[in-house]
Order: C-alpha cells, then structure tokens, then sequence
C-alpha cells in the first residue's frame, strides 16, 4: 500500500513539475528565509491567519504578505503599493480602504481577505488568484483568451515574467511553511473540473440589471478600454451607445460595463487613462 501511494505521489509531484508547478527554490537558505520572516512575526502572522479561517480562506495564503513585503507593513514599492499587502491606491479605494490605511497592518489584512475571496470565487484556485493579485484581472483574462484555457499552466507563459516570478516565489514561500501540497492539491482540484480548460469570457449580456455604472471623461480612449478589457470597440459601444459623441460634446458621459469587466476597469482605470493618453 505504501508502495502505492509513493508511486502516486511520484506520479503527480512529476506532473506538476513538468508543468513548472512547483517549487523552484528548496534550498536551505530560501527555507531559512521565509520561516526567519514568520518566526520573527508570529503574533502578525496568527492574526492574518484567524483573519483569513473567518472568511474560508487556508492558512497559507499569508505567505502572500510574506513574498509582498517581508510582513513589513511599512514598505512601500516604486509604483507606490503600500502595506503588507502591497495594495496600490486605486485597488485600495475601490475596497473602501484609505490611502492612510493601506500601511495599518489589521486593516488592510482585512480588506486584503476581502480581495483574495473575490478573487478565488472568480478563478477557483489559490495559484491564480496570487497572479492576478500581482498583475490585475485585465491580464489574466487577457493570458486566458490567448491560451483559451483557465488553467494557470496554460496560460502563464502570456503573463508579465514578473507575475510569473511572484508565482514562484509564493509557491517557495508554501514549500519553506510545508504547505506547498495543499495549493497544488486545490490546484489539482480545479484542473480535474473540465470547466478550467473552458475560454475564460465575460458575460455580454446588455441588460441594465446586469451593468455597472461609472463617469468616464474624454480623456479616456475607447480603443485603449477596449484593449484592456480584451473586448471589442463594438461591444463597449453596445453597452454604451452614442459615448464617443457624448464625451465630445460634453466631455464627460455615464459610462456601463459588465459588473465583472467594471472591477477590472475600475482597478486598472490609471493604467488605462495612461493608454488613452499614448494614443
């Protein structure tokens, strides 16, 4: 029986390396590392972790705050994420969070719970969800239309080679607390559900009841929207009919999306007024 299970285990840990699904980094030093940041922050890390067991999320997802800031709520990162968890003003803002706030270790840890539970209910699986954390729902859907599957090992050589560093490094940071089977075991999971290979698509359904409400200024292009979004002009003019001549005319226009592509929008929004502007 043993026999069997080690088989087994063989079996899937070569599959899951073979995808690059695994550790990358096992050495001593890397373990040391990581356990050093937990250890000398236990009383944080206990509270992260009742934080995230109310809300149904597993232990391990603390290891995020671990690779996002070493569990240093006073780090602040060149593109201004700030925080524990590194949240950056716009995503922080659409969660209720100040900017003052985002370096409170116990506020921000909540809303972080928040966002990771969004996120999970989104994607279905912890790997996917650090990755959209790092690089934003725009890119992953973005990497999934282009690979036409869900699955993370599908679709993760079409995201930022930084997203799929911080993937690495999660998953060292899971081997070094000894957690590491159980985000591939959620990942298994998903990948057994023939829905992961399905095209990732929003719904285009146009009823009101069914879009969210925004302003938009005529600074914003909708090419640059579209592009983002991973939609067509047509389709955001769909939703939107006659918005190209009212930010003309008054420079401003009500602006609708889908509740889904609102929170990619919303998140993204000075990325994509970035964009506009390039054009």
């Amino acid at each position: 029986m043993k026999t069997l299970v080690l088989i087994f285990c063989f079996i899937s840990c070569s599959a899951f390396y073979a995808q690059g699904l695994t550790a990358s980094d096992t050495s001593e030093q890397s373990v040391r590392r990581y356990q050093n940041i937990i250890k000398s922050n236990k009383q944080l890390v206990d509270f992260i972790e009742y934080t995230f067991v109310k809300k149904g999320i597993p232990r391990h997802l603390k290891n995020l705050a671990v690779i996002e800031s070493g569990l240093d709520h006073t780090q602040t990162s060149h593109a201004g994420a700030k925080g524990l968890w590194q949240f950056m003003s716009g995503h922080a803002n659409d969660y209720g969070l100040t900017d003052e706030n985002r370096s409170d270790m116990y506020k921000s840890t909540k809303i972080a719970a928040i966002s990771l539970k969004n996120l999970y209910k989104k994607y279905g699986n912890w790997v996917t969800v650090v990755a959209a954390y790092n690089c934003g729902e725009g890119n992953i859907q973005k990497a999934m239309n282009k690979a036409n599957s869900r699955a993370y090992t599908d679709f993760a050589a079409y995201l930022p080679s930084e997203t799929q560093n911080h993937v690495k490094k999660y998953l060292n940071a899971s081997y070094a607390t000894g957690e590491l089977t159980q985000v591939l075991n959620d990942y298994r999971t998903f990948t057994a559900n023939k829905k992961a290979f399905v095209p990732f698509k929003s719904d285009f359904s146009t009823s009101q009841e069914n879009l969210a409400e925004t302003k938009l200024n005529g600074a914003f292009s909708i090419d640059a929207i579209a592009e983002w979004l991973d939609v067509s002009n047509e389709q955001i003019l769909a939703w939107n009919p006659k918005l190209q001549e009212k930010l003309n005319e008054k420079g401003e226009s009500d602006f609708y999306l889908p509740k889904d592509l609102m929170v990619n929008f919303l998140m993204n929004k000075n990325k994509i007024l970035t964009n506009s502007l390039k054009n």
